[in-house]
């Protein structure tokens, strides 16, 4: 039997759309993608292909109303094999159900591996499709150059995306009988428009230290139009002005080469949601896309356009300026799910900057680079670290991209380092906490940044409560921020405010306190405290005094070799914050931790070794191993949140407006706390609080099962 017509899809108004007209429509899409990367007949042949199995009998009858499942994405990859395009053939094969393992050529026909399932191809075991001949021929398309096949799976990786973006956007144009607003509204040259104009009443600056900003604001609109796409480095002093100034950066180098959006990878939570509202005021809220866990867009639950477009835009990256967290951006890099990699190819051509470059995750350190290095070498992006605090990463740099070395946008020579060195280190041997506490209560304001949670909450203990307040994770979001607000109104005020935090204080928190007490740490992290102090220069870097102390227990493991790193950066410069210091520390850590420890799951090794090991990748590289679980809290305006979730509600829209009412234990303490009937646990896992005597007003979730491991914030 055979069909007059062989139709992809068809509409719920009844309207049909042929194979032909979706393999054309996604091959013109795949190719459009896939040519800011140079591959545009790569994307053109996966998009002609990888519906060929639409073509069988079988297909047809389902999409007419039988329920029996058919594999038509294998044929597709067949057919590529046939003609030498073997990376067309995985993107095609894993179109639906991911990208597989490659496998081995004695795979049985029954595996879910490349090799597998083109054995099955080849017994004849897929539905006959060859009606698909009558109307389509295919030619084979140039091939990459490509150095091994760790670079071979990353461009796959990039056609993948292409393919699957493509795939999806063509059916739902179809579907929805017209095309869906996507993207920003704004183009480049516009959104560069609006930051001269934000910027324009800052000259001329009115202080020294303003002045300094500026300077290096101007320096990097200047590096923007003169530097060529490339590897950047940008280190600018804290209090420098590096988000206004790197975003200045951005905006220029895209325009003047046709770049195509700027994307923001930042460590935390806390600083993507301050940056993305600077760039929000500066650009316009429809050109930025705030993209973590704590922001989730609907069109269901916020039935309004800007969220249906927002929405549509979380899928593929298409705006033209993006905010999102490194682990959303690496473990896409490296994931074999198409709702993962759908967005990659939209990394081509853009600007990225990774803020707070030093806090790239060291156990994964090497697979980072070299996905950045990727980015840089074959798909014409720029990459920029920005910190404060460069790590020392130029020799592995060197080892995946040797002929691009990183040019530094903000030399030492472009500024004047005295400007911003706005305190006086001094060191302390032990100090116990009775001892730490009695230092802090003889300053009328200071901050005391600890290790553990668990010491955060000792140390507060210590202190006389009129001006006393305690930061950390055990707190949920919205608690924290309202206790922020109340100490930057006691600091302004001149009143008594003495606070005890962990790390979480140290980057994204805009606090100015007259002096800090950092327990020994990483010599990252103790610039990154050192930022809290004298923050906008207003006293005498005399009398503004960062105290490094060893604390009163023993230093858990995971700060072992940073600590080392530090105490020999400290032993061997004079001053902690020069940047012979911060070479110093990075090249000691490096050192210490081992090459083996920068990636510490073999990743590299594993895509080196191993045919295209695409799921065993992408089970491997989780930034954030160890597993937490969430207990909501029924508190202020998480009470009726709380009681709507208790009731059955369950949507996007109400997950995360809980965000701002969780808190995240391990789950040793999750276990207590059930089994001391502390919560209430709904069906799907989801946890509320009901105990609510575990959970205090000023030091937030009291956890009575103590773990082995320390978190950090």
């Amino acid at each position: 039997m055979e069909y007059s017509h062989y139709l992809a899809h068809i509409a719920q108004d009844g309207r049909e759309q042929t194979v032909l007209e979706h393999l054309k429509g996604t091959a013109r899409l795949a190719a459009n993608f896939a040519s800011d990367f140079g591959a545009e007949e790569q994307g053109r042949l996966t998009g002609i292909v990888h519906d060929l199995g639409k073509y069988s009998i079988e297909f047809q009858r389902r999409l007419r109303g039988n329920a029996v499942q058919v594999d038509h994405s294998t044929a597709g990859a067949a057919e590529c094999c046939k003609i030498g395009q073997n990376y067309a053939a995985f993107a095609v094969a894993g179109h639906h159900v991911g990208l597989p393992d490659g496998g081995g050529r004695s795979d049985h026909e029954d595996e879910p591996t490349f090799f597998g399932r083109m054995r099955r191809a080849k017994l004849g075991k897929l539905p006959a499709c060859n009606a698909w001949q009558k109307e389509l021929r295919l030619f084979p398309a140039p091939l990459p150059a490509l150095s091994n096949p760790m670079e071979a799976m990353f461009f796959t990786r990039m056609l993948y995306s292409c393919l699957v973006d493509a795939d999806f956007l063509d059916t739902e144009t179809f579907m929805a009988g017209e095309e869906q607003d996507r993207g920003g509204r704004d183009g480049i040259d516009l959104l560069e428009t609006k930051l001269q104009a934000y910027i324009s009443g800052w000259f001329p600056a009115k202080n020294e230290l303003n002045k300094e900003r500026c300077a290096l604001l101007q320096r990097c609109l200047e590096q923007g139009e003169a530097q060529n796409p490339g590897l950047f480095t940008m280190t600018i002093p804290t209090g420098g002005g590096k988000t206004v100034s790197s975003l200045a950066f951005a905006l220029r180098h895209a325009k003047t080469h046709g770049m195509k959006r700027v994307i923001y990878v930042i460590p935390y939570t806390s600083i993507i949601e301050q940056n993305a509202q600077i760039f929000r005021d500066i650009l316009g809220d429809e050109n930025v896309l705030e993209y973590h866990s704590g922001v989730l867009y609907d069109v269901e639950d916020e039935a309004t356009p800007e969220n249906a477009r927002l929405s549509r835009a979380v899928e593929n990256w298409d705006m033209p300026v993006v905010v999102t967290t490194a682990v959303q951006f690496f473990e896409s890099l490296f994931a074999s799910r198409s709702s993962q990699c759908r967005k990659l190819h939209n990394l081509a051509k853009s600007v990225i900057i990774f803020d707070e470059a030093q806090m790239l995750p060291v156990s994964y350190l090497r697979p980072c680079v070299f996905a950045i290095a990727q980015l840089v070498k074959y798909y014409g992006a720029s990459a920029v670290l920005c910190t404060a605090t460069q790590p020392a990463l130029d020799s592995i740099f060197r080892e995946f991209v040797p002929s691009l070395p990183a040019i530094e946008l903000c030399p030492q020579e472009a500024f004047h380092q005295e400007v911003f060195s706005r305190v006086v280190f001094q060191k302390e041997e032990k100090l116990p906490w009775e001892a730490l506490a009695k230092r802090l209560g003889e300053r009328q304001q200071t901050l005391c940044i600890v290790n553990s949670r668990k010491s955060a909450q000792t140390v507060y203990s210590l202190l006389d409560r009129e001006g006393a307040f305690h930061l950390s994770t055990l707190m949920y979001p919205a608690h924290r921020k309202a206790v922020l607000e109340e100490i930057r109104a006691r600091l302004k005020a001149g009143l008594p405010c003495r606070v005890v935090s962990t790390s979480l204080i140290e980057a994204g928190v805009d606090v100015d306190f007259p002096a800090v007490f950092r327990e020994e740490a990483g010599l990252d992290s103790i610039l990154q405290a050192a930022g809290r102090c004298n923050r906008e220069g207003k006293r005498p870097a005399e009398e503004s005094i960062v105290t490094i102390f060893r604390g009163e227990i023993t230093l858990p493991s995971l700060f072992e070799i940073p600590v080392a790193a530090g105490r020999h950066a400290l032993n061997r410069c004079e001053q902690p914050d020069s940047p012979e210091a911060i070479r110093c520390y990075f090249q000691e850590l490096l050192n210490l931790k081992g090459v083996q420890a920068l990636d510490q799951k073999r990743i590299l090794t594993m895509m080196e070794r191993e045919f295209m090991p695409f799921r065993k990748v992408s089970e491997v590289f989780h930034l954030i191993d160890s597993e937490t679980k969430t207990v909501y809290i029924p508190l202020g305006a998480g009470y009726e949140l709380t009681q709507r979730l208790q009731s059955g509600e369950r949507n996007r829209k109400i997950f995360r407006e809980l965000g701002q009412y969780g808190v995240s234990v391990y789950p040793q303490h999750f276990e207590a706390m059930d089994a001391a009937g502390d919560l209430d646990v709904l069906e799907d896992g989801t946890a509320v609080l009901s105990n609510l005597s575990l959970y205090r007003g000023d030091t937030g979730l009291s956890l009575t099962a103590e773990h082995e491991k320390f978190l950090l914030i």
